[in-house]
């Protein structure tokens, strides 16, 4: 049965229809990516699915066992909380059973001889199974591991939730959801606010996720990695493939194409038809045939059969940088640069030349420098030692990620004819109809724009200056997947030299051939070749060192005792064929310091941020460590045994 069944569902706001008889199914462990327009209607699905908006036709049927944790794009949080406070109440009733297992504990402690003994054992043998089952002796392990693999600090977690920004509270919202014990989970762009190795950490996360995903994201690597069915929303419909989000597009292709031969042959036959019926309606011999064939045609309008021209592809932007005038080849060059804010290094001896006709990305975590250099390069920023030199002469194209190069008191059609004084206004606004504006939006605030209508006012701006550098802090953002293709391939086929900043791995992929990644405590790196090429080589590095250190890792040698303190618990008696029967009490409790030990090393291991930035590594110690706690379960009670 599916989790999740929406048959012949529609939903309109006021006159206008979002979904128009939409059936879908969402079923058990499916990652399904969820794409289309922006306003086509996903949230409002979302809605439906939660039960949050009501069909207006339709039934939606929801399965009994049915948990949905759910992210929108603007989580209400308890301000008054530390962050640590507000992702471990998702675990409210774990310590709810961890503080009953206590109070228990010390009345069995108390009423050792006393005829309720037996009671209080059952009690607490029921509690224990139930903090059991609901992952109560690994919830602060599961709480540290999904807050440092989302880049969260041992000093951030106890920062209160209105100290933190925009993104920290986005990024809280969806640990608390990654934390929740849902069998659904509905992510409305979980990305936004992550750095590439946040996003790579919950990509991993989500692969493992045994439950089932609908996400919504602009993220194509995402897409790629995690979800094995697309769902797009179109011209009110929902069209559905199995398979990864490269896939689809190539499906998507092949789909319209088809739809477009279909239309076209049904067109010419059509016209054809209409043109005999024409020439022979005066025709008496031939006048039964001309009815007929009228009568076939309109049969087919009433059932519905005759095709409407496929909307092979929504409009989208155009971009067409000029070819930029020919420069120098040297562009830049950093020679031995450090920046440092208070104790802070972000910079250390840092060097870097740049040819004309270079790509090249900058990468590294939130924080660690990126728009710093780009603005050390425009020479907005002072280096604290060393030299950065944007060689003279160069016109420079800048994309700034907070859009502040934008007058917010002009009008688009004032902000564009500031470059081009001598362009007409209709020249202005044809040209500013290649970026989605058109009729009176021309006359619209720069500062009453959205986000992604001041981005393409941006874009509109650097094509016309036809710079020979252009230097771009994340570009994509408030983009759709569409219009982030068009902008890769004008980048692509652009002749000048890129500086570029960008959290979208898929379109550094392709546009850059050159990395500088920036790693936020000083030290710098630049690497040949595309992303790929760099994760590549930075899993093959990493999978050498993980050889060395399980080499090298030293044998426990225990020293101390068995702790004193045992849980007072009726388990069933230790399998004949147990290992441990055959130990002396002894060598088992040489053995079970061993373990003790060796989980105490573990979950320092969790307390490691680095750690977490490897899901497959966490995935390996979690292994390892319910193993090792399976073992000393058993250990102790073949102890406690031997001991009596």
């Amino acid at each position: 049965m599916a989790l999740v069944s929406l048959q012949d569902v529609a939903k309109s706001f006021g006159a206008k229809v979002v979904l128009d008889g939409i059936t879908l199914d969402l079923h058990h462990g499916e990652k399904v990516g969820l794409i289309g327009a922006n306003g086509v209607g996903k949230t409002t699905l979302f809605g439906l699915i939660l039960g949050q908006v009501h069909p207006d036709r339709g039934t939606i049927t929801r399965a009994r066992h049915l948990r949905i944790g759910y992210l929108p794009q603007e989580p209400v949080l308890e301000v008054s909380a530390t962050l640590f406070d507000e992702v471990a109440g998702v675990f409210e009733q774990v310590h709810r059973l961890e503080t009953r297992m206590h109070e228990l504990a010390e009345q069995i402690a108390h009423h050792h001889d006393s005829k309720d003994l037996d009671a209080l054992m059952r009690e607490y043998d029921r509690i224990v199974a139930r903090f059991e089952a609901a992952g109560g002796y690994d919830c602060h392990t599961r709480i540290n591991e999904v807050l440092g693999g989302l880049g969260f600090s041992q000093a951030d977690r106890s920062l209160p939730i209105a100290a933190l920004s925009g993104g920290q509270k986005c990024r809280v919202a969806l640990a608390k959801v990654l934390l929740q014990a849902a069998n659904l989970l509905l992510l409305d762009e979980p990305t936004n606010h992550l750095d590439m190795q946040a996003t790579a950490w919950l990509e991993k996360w989500l692969a493992g996720y045994p439950g089932s995903a609908v996400i919504i994201s602009h993220d194509r690597y995402l897409l790629d990695r995690v979800v094995g069915k697309i769902i797009e929303i179109e011209d009110r419909q929902v069209h559905i493939y199995g398979c990864s989000y490269s896939h689809y597009a190539e499906a998507k292709r092949a789909r319209l194409l088809h739809a477009l031969r279909e239309f076209e042959k049904q067109h010419t036959w059509l016209q054809h038809q209409r043109e005999y019926i024409a020439r022979t309606k005066a025709d008496k011999s031939r006048a039964g045939q001309a009815r007929g064939r009228r009568w076939y045609i309109e049969r087919m309008e009433r059932q519905g059969r005759v095709l409407e021209r496929p909307r092979t592809l929504r409009k989208k932007i155009r971009i067409d940088f000029e070819q930029p005038a020919r420069g120098g080849d040297m562009v830049l060059r950093c020679q031995a640069v450090s920046k440092r804010y208070g104790p802070r290094v972000l910079f250390e001896g840092f060097d870097l030349e740049v040819y004309r006709g270079q790509k090249i990305g900058i990468l590294g975590p939130n924080g660690s420098g990126k728009t710093t250099l780009l603005r050390m390069v425009l020479g907005q920023i002072e280096a604290d030692e060393g030299e950065v030199r944007l060689y003279e002469n160069l016109t420079i194209g800048y994309f700034d990620q907070e859009h502040a190069g934008l007058n917010p008191d002009r009008t688009l059609l004032e902000e564009l004819r500031a470059i081009r004084p001598e362009c007409t206004t209709e020249e202005v606004r044809s040209y500013l109809g290649g970026f989605l504006f058109s009729g009176e939006e021309v006359f619209k605030r720069i500062g009453d724009l959205s986000g992604g209508e001041q981005s393409r006012v941006l874009l509109a701006m650097l094509v016309w200056t036809a710079p020979q550098v252009l230097i771009l802090d994340e570009p994509t953002n408030h983009l759709d997947i569409p219009s982030r293709e068009v902008l890769e391939e004008a980048l692509i086929q652009y002749q000048g030299t890129i500086l570029l900043v960008s959290h979208d791995r898929y379109f550094l992929n392709r546009v850059v051939n050159r990395l500088v990644v920036l790693h936020g405590d000083g030290r710098c790196e630049v690497h040949s070749g595309t992303y790929d090429d760099y994760v590549r080589r930075q899993e093959e590095a990493a999978a050498r060192r993980a050889v060395a250190t399980e080499s090298s890792r030293p044998v426990e040698n225990p020293k101390r005792s068995v702790r004193a303190r045992r849980t007072p618990r009726r388990e069933p008696p230790t399998p004949v064929d147990s290992p441990w029967t055959r130990m002396s009490l002894h060598h088992l409790e040489q053995e079970i310091i061993a373990r003790e030990e060796r989980i105490a090393a573990l979950e320092r291991q969790f307390m490691d941020e680095a750690v977490y930035r490897n899901g497959d590594r966490v995935r390996e110690l979690r292994a390892e460590h319910a193993r090792l706690r399976t073992e000393l379960d058993e250990m102790n009670r073949f102890w406690e045994e031997l001991a009596e």
